[in-house]
């Protein structure tokens, strides 16, 4: 069995990090066996790796390995591309196709992005994980394949599997053994190294001297996040490696070359919600206009109630408590407007309404009140201003007293009724 130094060295990995150090262990440890394995870690880690060290530790070393990028085939052709298609079987189908699986027979097929596959193409993978069988686009015979599978994903696949975009039993078949690559960000002794790496991989490509770091420019380095882990390391090596006349970089220097705001910040969370957040937002602001309307049919049957039994400071009470309850307390700039259109709905106290005499009574005075509630609130405000200015001779004073209200409102209602 090969070390894990000796694999570093043969396939270009840098790092001495616990983690990276594991992940080639069980690497090369499972490389012997049949198993299938699942690679996961965030994009740009370095996951093609891992398949390519277990096809050439294998007994399968010799056959063909295949490396499938899933995300980038289209979803109507993904079939075709891995199980093949008859002449016929589909528009431009103008001779047969052998598929991945059936090239690859007795070699190791890498598919990337796993977590991309449609779910139709995902039960045919599973078919072939159980008992190596699969079946033609346009073709009913079944097929065999003696085929090695190393999967790799940055997608969550429990969260895949909760919004049923991955089948869970397929999830299982490949992930009978699974290998994670921590990201650059948590291999910090590493980032260093790397870089240094890259810049002299890229002074030979250009024939230009290496760039150095400075001290502050390399605890720069070590602070950054790398969202885009190695790959953007790399990025951003060739570019200083390119761009830069003086070959020592500070920290100012390398800082034009890093995103602005990304240095040692926390992860950014991907938010499950941002496709539902505007109908979410909507049904809230029903729920709150159908309250408002509800408590505004409050102050209506209150209204009613005080024609009926003249209980005017008991209803008064009531609207000053509905009143806060839909426009918000007293601190509100818009209380006192809010509360002083809503007292006009009272009727003043010395007001009696007509008492009920009879059964036919009852319903003559609910037709008055079903009347009432058809007038507009303009209308109501004119006929009680008009009403109380002509009970106290014009006086506002007085006449905003019995209504209720502020003077200043009184005088404004005047001058808005051109009374």
């Amino acid at each position: 069995m090969e070390s894990i130094q000796s694999i570093k060295q043969r396939f270009g990995i840098i790092g001495n990090d616990p983690t990276l150090n594991r992940a080639i262990e069980k690497a090369i440890q499972v490389a012997p066996t049949d198993i299938s394995v699942l690679v996961t870690g965030e994009s740009g880690v370095g996951k093609e790796s891992i398949p390519k060290i277990i096809h050439s530790l294998s007994h399968r070393k010799h056959g063909k390995y295949i490396a499938v990028n899933c995300g980038a085939i289209p979803e109507g052709t993904i079939d075709s591309e891995l199980f093949g298609h008859e002449k016929g079987a589909f528009t431009g189908a103008t001779a047969t196709r052998n598929g991945y699986f059936e090239v690859a027979d007795g070699g190791t097929i890498f598919l990337d992005e796993v977590g991309e596959l449609p779910l139709t193409t995902q039960v045919r993978l599973l078919r072939v994980l159980e008992n190596g069988e699969f079946i033609k686009v346009g073709s009913s015979k079944v097929q065999k394949t003696d085929v090695r599978i190393v999967a790799a994903t940055n997608v969550n696949m429990f969260d895949a599997i909760k919004k049923e975009k991955f089948r869970e039993d397929l999830y299982y078949r490949l992930s009978t053994i699974e290998i994670n690559l921590p990201a650059l960000r948590e291999r910090k002794e590493d980032i260093h190294l790397l870089f240094r790496k890259f810049a002299s991989d890229f002074a030979l490509k250009y024939k230009m001297p290496t760039i150095k770091l400075t001290e502050d420019a390399i605890q720069l380095l070590l602070k950054f996040r790398w969202s885009g882990n190695i790959r953007q390391l790399r990025n951003v090596a060739e570019q200083v490696s390119v761009l830069e006349q003086n070959r020592t970089i500070n920290a100012a220097s390398l800082q034009e070359y890093l995103p602005t705001g990304s240095t040692n910040l926390p992860a950014v969370i991907k938010n499950t919600k941002a496709e539902s957040d505007f109908s979410n937002e909507r049904e809230i602001l029903y729920k709150v206009l159908f309250d408002m309307k509800a408590d505004l049919n409050d102050l209506k049957k209150l209204t009613m109630e005080l024609m009926k039994n003249g209980n005017a400071t008991e209803v008064q009470e009531k609207n000053e408590s509905l009143i806060q309850k839909i426009y918000g307390n007293e601190e509100d700039a818009n209380f006192e407007d809010a509360k002083e259109d809503v007292e006009l709905l009272s009727i003043p106290q010395n007001v009696t309404p007509k008492p009920i005499q009879d059964a036919s009574d009852k319903y003559h005075f609910a037709e008055e009140i079903e009347e009432e509630e058809t007038l507009s609130l303009h209308d109501k405000e004119l006929e009680l201003i008009k009403k109380s200015l002509e009970r106290h001779q014009g006086k506002r004073k007085l006449a905003a007293a019995e209504l209720g209200i502020s003077e200043r409102t009184l005088y404004r209602k005047i001058k808005q009724f051109d009374l």
